[in-house]
C-alpha cells in the first residue's frame, strides 16, 4: 500500500465516504498480507521507495499467481529469475517478459525523474543477460540507463573509447565473470561510485563466479561495492537508490 492510498483512506473516512469498519478492512493490510505460506510485504514501497519483488525459483506457479493477484495494481511488480513456464502462467496479467535476463515486469514503468544517468558496463558479451537484469530494473524504476557492453580488460583500449560516458554517470554498474577485473579498473579510472556485479560466466577455477566475486571484494580501488553473483536485480535497485539520492541532493541545492 502506497502512502497516497493511506491518505485517501483517511480522507474518505474524514469526509464520511466510508465507515470505520471499511477503513479498518483496508488498513489491516498495512504491514503485510498473510496468505498462509506467503507473507507479502505491503509497506516496502513506503519504507524503501521500491516495490516487493518475487524471486521465482523454489516457488510453484500457483504460489506466484497467488502473490501476483494480491500485488497487481499496487506498484510495478518484478518477478526475477523466471522461466518460460512462469511467464506463460502470468500472461493474463499483461506481463512483459525479458527472456534474455529471465525478468518479468508487470505494471507501468515509472516516469524518468532522476537527473543524470546510470551506466551499465560488461566485460564480455556473455555477461549481458545479468547486466540487462540490472539495467531493466533501473529503467523500470524511472532511471535513464546507458549501456556499454563488451569492454573487458582483454582489450582495454575498448574501455577508454567510452571514458566520457563513464565519467559523467551518477553511478556505474560494472559486470564481469571470468577474472572479474573490470569493476576495479573502472573504479580506479572514473569518479562515480561503482557497483561491482560478478557473474557466473567462466569455467574451471572460475567456480561459477566465485573467483570473479573474490577479485572484486579484494580490489584495492576505493569507491566500489560488490553484490552477489548474478544479482542483477540487486545491482539495479542499488543503482536506483544512489541515483535517487543524487537527484534529491541536487534538488536541495537548487
Amino acid at each position: 500500500m502506497k502512502e497516497e492510498e493511506i491518505r485517501k483512506i483517511l480522507m474518505d473516512l474524514q469526509k464520511g465516504n466510508i465507515g470505520v469498519k471499511e477503513a479498518m478492512d483496508q488498513l489491516r493490510h498495512l504491514p503485510f498480507i498473510d496468505l498462509g505460506d506467503v507473507k507479502i510485504d505491503m509497506h516496502r514501497g513506503i519504507r524503501k521507495g521500491i516495490p516487493e519483488a518475487i524471486f521465482a525459483p523454489g516457488k510453484t506457479k500457483e504460489q506466484i499467481i497467488k502473490i501476483v493477484r494480491e500485488m497487481i495494481g499496487k506498484d510495478v511488480l518484478f518477478i526475477t529469475k523466471a522461466s518460460d513456464e512462469i511467464y506463460e502462467a502470468l500472461k493474463e496479467f499483461d506481463a512483459h517478459y525479458y527472456k534474455q535476463c529471465k525478468l518479468i515486469v508487470i505494471g507501468r514503468k515509472r516516469n524518468v525523474i532522476n537527473r543524470g544517468y546510470i551506466a551499465v558496463a560488461t566485460a564480455g558479451t556473455g555477461d549481458i543477460p545479468i547486466a540487462e537484469e540490472a539495467a531493466i530494473t533501473a529503467e523500470t524504476l524511472g532511471n535513464e540507463v546507458r549501456r556499454v557492453y563488451d569492454i573487458g580488460v582483454a582489450g582495454i583500449h575498448r574501455l577508454l573509447e567510452f571514458k566520457e560516458l563513464l565519467a559523467k554517470a551518477n553511478v556505474i554498474i560494472a559486470t564481469a565473470g571470468m577474472d572479474g577485473v573490470l569493476p576495479g579498473i573502472i573504479s580506479s579510472l572514473f569518479p562515480p561510485p561503482v557497483i561491482a556485479l560478478p557473474t557466473s560466466i567462466g569455467y574451471g577455477t572460475g567456480l561459477n563466479g566465485l573467483a570473479a566475486m573474490l577479485t572484486m571484494l579484494n580490489s584495492c580501488s576505493p569507491g566500489m561495492a560488490v553484490v552477489n553473483i548474478d544479482n542483477g536485480f540487486g545491482a539495479g535497485i542499488f543503482a536506483h537508490l544512489v541515483n535517487s539520492l543524487r537527484r534529491k541532493n541536487e534538488d536541495s541545492i537548487h
